[in-house]
């Protein structure tokens, strides 16, 4: 069983739900709290372990590339100045040398086909895929960790998921577990499937997938003529109910909560949660919630 120490990241999409913002900011760049989306991403997988990361971007990206790159003028009016504590927190957060790649996906064909894009990076290691849109805060090990120790125990492909209210079943994609697997008493499940938004009465679970995948390299081959599914795009999702047929596939649920960033209310909610955990703003950043609240009751 080969360690995973790659991780793949789509971030050439639009952000359309959160116009205009993204209109000149990548989504991934939008900031919460102090640092951008994508930076509690990445900071995530370094936790679990990631070594090497694949960016799969597309035009008006830029700004990816360029916020993990060095930013000489910066650091060295930060050194001059004698700012040693922000020159050190900005230089703790740069990735060594040679640990970033940044690969184009020139039409979006959907998450499938970006992931593919990684494909000659990724060769023949299993790897990592972070949904860069979803933030997951934790009080324990990252949730990328947590996918890490399932798979060192397991194998195979391990996906995230987490347990939704039965009335908003029928907005997310959700497991099938295998016959004899209990989801209300184990934490990691094998399964059998995957349905797409499904109707309360046919859902076989209500664990919906988050956006972190383990996966194993085969599925780059599967994805190489993968058809377009739902939206006229290639979905990962097909591409993995394909590879389901020959390998396990095993759901974590994991512990902590996420935050889809690429819509206007959750990213709103992830500001608010992350500011309440953060170092510096914590104690003022509850005092204020609970001070707008009381004006609003």
């Amino acid at each position: 069983m080969k360690p995973v120490k790659k991780a793949v990241l789509p971030v050439a999409g639009f952000g359309t739900r959160v116009l205009p913002a993204t209109k000149t900011v990548p989504k991934e760049m939008l900031t919460v709290v102090d640092r951008p989306a994508l930076q509690y991403v990445v900071d995530e997988a370094i936790e679990a372990g990631i070594e090497h990361f694949v960016f799969v971007t597309a035009r008006g990206k830029n700004a990816i590339e360029d916020y993990f790159d060095s930013a000489y003028e910066l650091e060295d009016s930060l050194r001059r100045k004698g700012k040693t504590v922000i020159y050190d927190e900005l230089k703790a957060k740069q990735p060594r040398e040679g640990t970033m790649s940044f690969v184009r996906q020139q039409e979006a064909k959907g998450l499938g086909h970006a992931v593919w894009c990684a494909r000659d990076i990724i060769g023949d290691e299993p790897f990592a895929v972070l949904l860069p849109d979803v933030l997951i805060q934790t009080d324990v090990r990252s949730c990328l960790a947590q996918m890490m120790d399932a798979y060192n125990k397991v194998g195979g492909n391990i996906i995230a998921v987490d347990p939704v209210p039965d009335e908003r079943v029928s907005s997310y994609g959700v497991i099938k577990p295998r016959a004899g697997a209990n989801p209300k008493t184990q934490s990691l499940i094998a399964m059998d499937g995957m349905v797409e938004k499904p109707a309360l009465k046919d859902a076989p679970s209500n664990l919906k997938i988050t956006g972190r995948y383990i996966l194993q390299p085969e599925l780059m081959g599967l994805l190489k003529d993968q058809e377009a599914g739902a939206g006229g795009e290639i979905q990962l999702t097909d591409a993995m109910a394909r590879l389901m047929t020959s390998q396990d596939f095993h759901a974590l649920v994991y512990e902590g909560q996420d935050y889809d960033c690429g819509s206007k209310l959750g990213y709103f909610e992830a500001v608010m949660a992350f500011a309440q955990t953060h170092s510096e703003i914590s104690e003022g950043a509850r005092d204020l919630i609970k001070a707008s609240a009381a004006d609003l009751s």
